[in-house]
C-alpha cells in the first residue's frame, strides 16, 4: 500500500510540461478529410459538457470552408446514438456520410475505406471526446500513415486536463508525432 501512495503522491507533484507547438495549416481539399466526432445533443450541452459547446463555433467554421473547397466531410456518432441526437449547428448534408462507432472510428466501420476510396492523403480531426474518440480516431488515423491535423481549438472533453493530456500524447507518442500537426482554427487555410 505504501507503494501506491507514493506514486500518488508523485503525480501530485508533477509539473505540466509546455504546450506542444502550434502550426500554420495549408489544407489541400482534393487531398483531405474533415471527420465530425461524436457532437450529439446528449453529450455537447451545457449541462455535461459546455466545453464542447463552446467549441460549436469553431467547428461550424472550419465545416463551412470545407464545404465551399469541396472537401470530403464525414460525420460520426457514438454507437447508441442516431441522425436524430446531432447537434443542429453541425447537420450532415446530403451525401455526407454517418458513421456509428465506438472511440476508435476506424475499427469495424468503412471509414478507412471510405477515405481510400477518395484518395484521402490527411484528416482534419474536429469534436469531443477528446481522450476517447478524437484520440484514439487521431491514432487509427496517424498508424494508416496519413497525416492528421488537430486544430486543438475545435477539440472538446469535460475536463481541461483530457485535452491537454491527448494533445500531449498526439505530439509525443511515436505512433502519432510524426504524422500528426496541432494547430488552431484561426491558423488554417483551406
Amino acid at each position: 500500500m505504501s507503494d501506491e501512495i507514493t506514486i500518488v503522491e508523485e503525480w501530485t507533484r508533477v509539473k505540466a510540461p509546455n504546450p506542444p507547438e502550434l502550426q500554420e495549416v495549408k489544407i489541400k481539399p482534393r487531398e483531405t478529410a474533415l471527420l465530425v466526432l461524436d457532437v450529439q445533443k446528449t453529450n455537447c450541452s451545457n449541462e455535461r459538457r459546455p466545453r464542447c459547446v463552446k467549441t460549436l463555433y469553431k467547428i461550424q467554421t472550419i465545416l463551412e470552408k470545407a464545404r465551399e473547397r469541396e472537401m470530403t466531410v464525414i460525420f460520426t456518432l457514438t454507437s447508441a446514438a442516431s441522425k436524430a441526437d446531432m447537434r443542429r449547428e453541425i447537420l450532415p448534408k446530403k451525401g455526407e456520410p454517418i458513421i456509428k462507432a465506438g472511440v476508435d472510428k476506424f475499427f469495424n466501420t468503412e471509414l478507412e475505406k471510405m477515405l481510400k476510396e477518395k484518395k484521402t492523403k490527411a484528416v482534419m480531426i474536429v469534436g469531443t471526446s477528446a481522450s476517447g474518440a478524437v484520440l484514439s480516431t487521431a491514432i487509427g488515423s496517424a498508424i494508416r500513415k496519413l497525416v492528421t491535423v488537430i486544430p486543438i481549438d475545435a477539440i472538446s472533453a469535460t475536463y481541461p486536463y483530457e485535452e491537454q493530456y491527448s494533445v500531449w500524447h498526439l505530439a509525443n507518442s511515436p505512433g502519432t508525432r510524426r504524422n500528426t500537426i496541432l494547430t488552431k482554427t484561426n491558423m488554417i487555410t483551406i
